[in-house]
């Protein structure tokens, strides 16, 4: 597919936004990028071809700069509070968008996508029904520890384990402040394994293209455990392919799903995977590079081909899929910085010349900081290896070498990276 002299607008000038700026480019597409942040606030917009300084919440002046600039796309990547505003922009302009206002609003609302679960009998983690005004009275019925969280946040804000009454009402407030909403969930804390679920959607035909095991460390006191990487395959895929993936069609089709890609967040308890979070997007782990080495097709190059085309332009995308991954493996090792401005960060390029190295990301380049109220946050995440291994013996020493080698430095000398993902982790949930 030609799409030399194509117009893309990215909405959203984070920093991961650059991965969108990069790979559109390289199809020879002319990138715009907008948000309400200056230049020097907005990565994507220092690597785009144009930049502009509209609020992607603004939909008549969305609407004004797509149609005046003769853009041919529009797309946003890794956060949901954009999605509705992207459908409904799209719209106007008659451009494509891979889901409507309506499946984006069910799809970033937890209380909705978990109530839909229910009518589907998807696995989701049981929640408890607590009057935000008499918080004592409601805790009568409740079995703590639970984990309060926003209905409608992403990225691990605003979320807190409780162990009793007083922990909780706090926590309300804490969670109600990290909601557009104002609205609250208060779930069973399941503090077990963990695995990540990531759909395909083409054209009313739904694909599992990766199932993994989520790592999450305990590694710092008074937070939520975070990512320290990810592992593929998991060994449950098999069994949730058969018992767990053929209701989860159902819902998707439910609610008229045609396009696009998903993941599902999951507690694993007795080899049953409980969803506790969904998002109708690409997301930060960027296991579409992980898919590409070992199946052959980007996700997102997909999307963004959608995006000016309205077709993926990926031919017979079936037969490619393949969540096994050919017998190989792979994995993504997240390392997570501790509070602390960052000086350098040691051993990157040795890592990124490892032969099995897909890729190195860098959140955190030297100069930014890990602030105190980042703590807990997947913001905490400074840097991510993703790589592939023939055997699991050969992943486990990859993985080693690379955890050995990365070092992030504070301007005070310090080393500010957390323990991260050890063999303990994954030894015995991967697929083999």
């Amino acid at each position: 597919m030609n799409l030399k002299g194509k117009r893309l607008l990215i909405l959203g000038g984070q920093r991961i936004s650059c991965e969108i700026v990069k790979h559109a480019q390289d199809m020879g597409i002319t990138v715009g990028v907008t948000d309400w942040y200056e230049l020097d606030r907005s990565p994507a917009k220092q690597m785009a071809d144009e930049a502009y300084f509209e609020s992607t919440s603004d939909i008549d002046v969305m609407e004004k700069l797509i149609k005046e600039n003769n853009f041919d796309g529009v797309i946003t990547g890794f956060t949901d509070s954009v999605l509705p505003y992207y459908a409904e922009m799209c719209e106007r302009c008659n451009l494509p968008a891979y889901g409507t206002r309506e499946q984006f609003e069910v799809l970033i609302d937890k209380s909705r996508y978990k109530a839909l679960m229910r009518d589907f009998d998807v696995p989701t983690i049981p929640e408890y029904q607590i009057n935000v005004d008499d918080i004592e009275a409601s805790c009568e019925s409740v079995e703590f520890p639970v984990l309060v969280k926003p209905s409608d946040s992403s990225g691990a804000r605003g979320i807190t384990i409780c162990h009793d009454s007083a922990e909780l009402a706090e926590a309300v407030e804490f969670a109600k402040g990290a909601s557009q909403t104002k609205t609250v969930l208060v779930e069973k804390y399941m503090d077990g394994a963990e695995a990540t679920i990531f759909w395909i959607f083409d054209k009313g035909e739904y694909h599992v293209m990766l199932m993994g095991n989520r790592h999450v460390k305990e590694n710092q006191g008074g937070v939520i455990p975070l990512p320290v990487g990810y592992t593929y395959p998991a060994a449950l895929l098999p069994k949730f392919l058969e018992e767990t993936a053929p209701r989860m069609k159902e819902m998707f089709r439910s609610i008229g799903i045609e396009n696009g890609m998903l993941f599902m967040q999951c507690k694993i308890e007795n080899d049953v995977p409980y969803v506790y979070d969904i998002g109708y997007r690409l997301t930060g782990s960027l296991e579409y590079k992980n898919i590409k080495e070992s199946c052959g097709f980007d996700p997102l190059d997909m999307l963004i081909r959608f995006a000016v085309s309205g077709d993926y332009g990926e031919p017979d995308l079936a037969s490619k899929i393949d969540p096994y991954l050919g017998g190989g493996y792979s994995f993504n090792v997240s390392m997570l910085s501790k509070p602390g401005k960052i000086a350098e960060l040691r051993g990157i390029e040795e890592v990124r010349a490892m032969p099995q190295v897909i890729d190195v990301y860098v959140a955190h380049p030297a100069g930014d900081e890990i602030t105190e109220k980042m703590k807990g946050l997947l913001a905490q995440i400074t840097v991510r290896v993703l790589g592939k291994a023939g055997s699991i013996d050969e992943m486990k020493q990859l993985i080693a070498d690379i955890n050995s080698t990365i070092r992030i430095i504070s301007t005070e000398g310090k080393e500010l990276q957390l323990p991260g993902i050890e063999e303990s982790d994954y030894a015995d949930c991967i697929y083999a």
